[in-house]
């Protein structure tokens, strides 16, 4: 994606208010842009299929609602994982629903945003998530943190490199950040992100950062 372009979003949410609030902010920010909407899980996997198909455009991150009839917000974040892994998933939360966020973020989920938040912090997720950075919630993080079952292998298994990088992406840089602050190529930070994922059984770098302060290595974001 070229960094001049706005970031192409599909809102999924079963509450037409909802889609409307948010359509009237999308369309008014100039560097992000509203592909379309669906109304629960299934609708938007049946539009991103059909637009994959025939050739579409294709959004560059999902904000999805999680509580939602016939398909929710966590089944559709798996579903939408697996089959258009280039995509990314911003899931839309409020503060009681820390379990529902964890299990999104086990489905492939990128980050979240509350509910209540203001419309700069959405831009600002959905910005994160495209770029491949992290954006969290202070209170949020600090209950989900405390939810993560820990990795089966462990942090022991990361090399010290691996360590200093899972740092840095907890603290929110992307890999182009993380090749510059190391002064290493960006091809070489995404395979050590790429790998202390696998080693730690992550799925998404939201996943790392809060790892990273369930165990003291970061503080959590104020």
């Amino acid at each position: 994606m070229i960094a001049t372009e706005a970031v192409r979003v599909l809102v999924v949410d079963d509450h037409a208010i909802v889609r409307r609030g948010l359509r009237a902010y999308l369309d008014a920010e100039p560097t992000l842009e509203m592909l379309g909407e669906a109304v629960d899980g299934q609708d938007a996997v049946a539009r991103l299929t059909q637009w994959h198909v025939t050739g579409s455009r294709m959004p560059d991150v999902v904000l999805m609602d999680l509580q939602m009839p016939r398909m929710d917000g966590v089944e559709a974040t798996r579903a939408i994982v697996r089959s258009h892994p280039e995509l990314k998933v911003v899931v839309l939360t409020s503060f009681g629903e820390a379990e529902r966020v964890h299990a999104a973020l086990t489905a492939g989920a990128a980050g979240y945003v509350l509910k209540d938040a203001d419309t700069d912090e959405v831009a600002t997720a959905i910005h994160a998530a495209a770029t491949g950075e992290v954006h969290l919630d202070s209170a949020v993080a600090r209950l989900l943190a405390r939810r993560m079952a820990a990795p089966k292998t462990g942090l022991t298994s990361l090399t010290s490199r691996e360590r200093e990088i899972l740092v840095l992406v907890a603290q929110g840089l992307c890999n182009r950040e993380i090749a510059e602050r190391l002064v290493i190529s960006e091809r070489t930070a995404r395979t050590h992100v790429s790998n202390l994922l696998g080693k730690l059984q992550l799925s998404s770098r939201t996943q790392a950062a809060l790892l990273a302060i369930r165990e003291g290595l970061v503080s959590p974001p104020t």
